[in-house]
Order: C-alpha cells, then structure tokens, then sequence
C-alpha cells in the first residue's frame, strides 16, 4: 500500500463553526422585537415624529413663537391688527385684539398637553394600583370597587364632569389642594376622578387572567408576597394595555379641557398663558363672523394631537403584543 505523501501546500482550510450556514442563530430581545414592530407601524412611526416636533416646538415656546402670548402684532395706532387673514405679519392670522393666533396656538398647545398628560399619569397610577389590588383579593373587595366603577361609568361622562366640577367647586376647603375651579391644576385633578375607572378594569382584567398562571404560582411557592408578586410579576406582564391606556388618556384629557372650554367652563391659565380649548372657545364668534382661521388653526391642532396619539396608541399595542405580529 503506497503511502500518500500531504504537503503544506495541500492543506485544506475550513471554514470557522460560527461561519457555518444555518449554525449561528443570533439571539433577539423582546425589548428590540417590540420596538421593530413599534416602527414597522407607519401610522405610529410617522406620528411619533410629529409628536416629537411639537412637543419641541411647544417646550420652546419662547423661541418658537413670533410673539408673546399676549402680544399685538403691531401697534393698534399704526396699524389694523384686528381679525387680520393669515398673512406675513402673522402667519395663522389674528384674533379681535390683534393677538398673533400662530404664537397663541403654541402656548395654547404646551398648556393643554401638560394638562393631558399629567392628568393621564395620575388616573394610570390610580386605576393601575386600584385595579390590581381588587383582582389580585378578589371576593367582596372586588365587586364593592367594580360596582363603584360601573356607577362612575354609566354617567355621561360630560354632564358628570360638569356636575362634579360644580360640586368641588364650592367646597372651599378643598381649594388649597385641588386649586380654585378655573385653574390648570384643578382641571388635572377633575380629570383624574374620572380617568382610573376605566384603567382599573382594564389592570383587573390582566391581573385576574395571569394570577393563576404557572409563574405566579411559582413565585408563591417561593415565598414571595402579594405586593413582590403585583410589582414583579403582574405589572410588567400588563405593560402593554397599560401604556395603551395612558396615550388614550391623554387624547381623552385635552378633548375634554378643549369640550368644557368651549362651554366656558375651562380653566383660565391667567395673564401671560392661554389654552388649546381657551382658542377652540374663540373659534364659535370667528365661525359666525366668517373669520375662518378663528376656526380651521385650533381645531386643525386638536385633530392633529388626537389622530397622532391614537396611532401612537395603536403602534404600542401592536408592539407590545407579540400575537398582533404581522411578520413583516
């Protein structure tokens, strides 16, 4: 038998394990799944970008705006300033003082949005802690504070708003705590009432499909208490409906400020502020004297928040729920 002699010359070369076709799978984590999917919604993508636009554009305000809040475009001894149309001097024309609707509209804006969002933040924190306590006790717990939830939801929400508004209104020792009836910090606590109720279910729904699930059991079994099995285990678990929750919330907030606004029930943020629903109130004398952009500009920007925030919304929960993967 002839030996074969092998050079190095002849040496065969192989490639690398990890090169291998089919060998190497690379390893995804949930958080970076739900953020693809959060962008492969176009709706959510293109509206977080404006959010982000105008949430710039109203923090700086002072920059942004060509005029202060309060300030006439020009001087009413050298000029007419009053009701003009959309124009150089200012762009989104000017209200029956002369006030630069352009510049009011971004003041108006960073009032109202704080308003949603603060007010969404509280009834998140509130219906969450509410909602999760009464299903993770259940029994009489449970139905005393679904029944007091179902009361609170079958009222038109408008008239009991209103009702409500009325009522703590003339409780004036309340006033140092909740504020005086027409002020911002009065219309985020008013919102609050009526904002967990529906956050509560929603977190009660979630606690009481996963408190019997394998981990939770696991985690009893391991010692752990109610409050490490809601604050480790449940929450997390119930992210997703959660921050669903809190984008409607805030869409919910600034629609009700801009509906009680244009009741004349509003809040008056005072010299040197004004708000989104402040403007929309404008716009009922600007529709029957036919100054249009009294009318098109506030509710344009209203449209706008609603529409982006819903579809922020709708992004999250496609995101944060692996079962609405469409595959793209």
């Amino acid at each position: 038998m002839t030996d074969i002699a092998v050079s190095d010359s002849d040496d065969i070369e192989l490639p690398p394990a990890d090169a291998v076709q089919g060998l190497t799978v690379q390893s995804v984590s949930p958080t970076r799944m739900a953020w693809r999917r959060y962008w492969r919604h176009w709706g959510a993508a293109i509206s977080t970008v404006i959010m982000g636009f105008l949430l710039v554009v109203v923090i700086l305000a002072p920059i942004t705006a060509r005029y202060g809040v309060d300030e006439q475009v020009c001087d009413i001894s050298v000029c007419k300033n009053q009701f003009l149309p959309p124009s150089s001097i200012a762009w989104f024309g000017t209200d029956s003082i002369g006030h630069d609707m352009y510049s009011r509209l971004i003041y108006g804006m960073r009032v109202s949005i704080f308003i949603g969002i603060a007010s969404a933040f509280l009834s998140v924190l509130i219906g969450t802690a509410v909602g999760a306590i009464a299903g993770l006790r259940g029994g009489r717990f449970d139905d005393i504070v679904m029944r007091v939830t179902d009361i609170f939801l079958a009222f038109p929400f408008l008239v009991a708003v209103i009702v409500v508004r009325q009522f703590l209104g003339g409780l004036d020792f309340l006033e140092p705590i909740i504020g005086e009836v027409s002020s911002i910090k009065f219309m985020i606590f008013l919102f609050a009432i009526f904002g967990w109720m529906g956050v509560a279910r929603l977190v009660r729904g979630q606690v009481l499909a996963l408190k019997e699930r394998e981990f939770i059991e696991a985690a009893r079994a391991v010692g752990a208490t109610n409050k490490r099995v809601v604050i480790a285990h449940l929450l997390p678990n119930s992210i997703g409906p959660i921050l669903v929750a809190l984008t409607l919330s805030v869409i919910g907030a600034i629609t009700a400020e801009s509906t009680l606004s244009f009741f004349g029930l509003g809040p008056q943020p005072g010299q040197g502020s004004t708000s989104l629903g402040q403007l929309i109130e404008l716009a009922r004398s600007g529709a029957r004297q036919g100054n249009w952009w009294l009318v098109v500009f506030p509710c344009g920007a209203l449209v706008l928040l609603a529409v982006c925030i819903n579809f922020i919304g709708d992004g999250l929960r496609d995101a944060l729920d692996p079962k609405l993967d469409k595959g793209h």
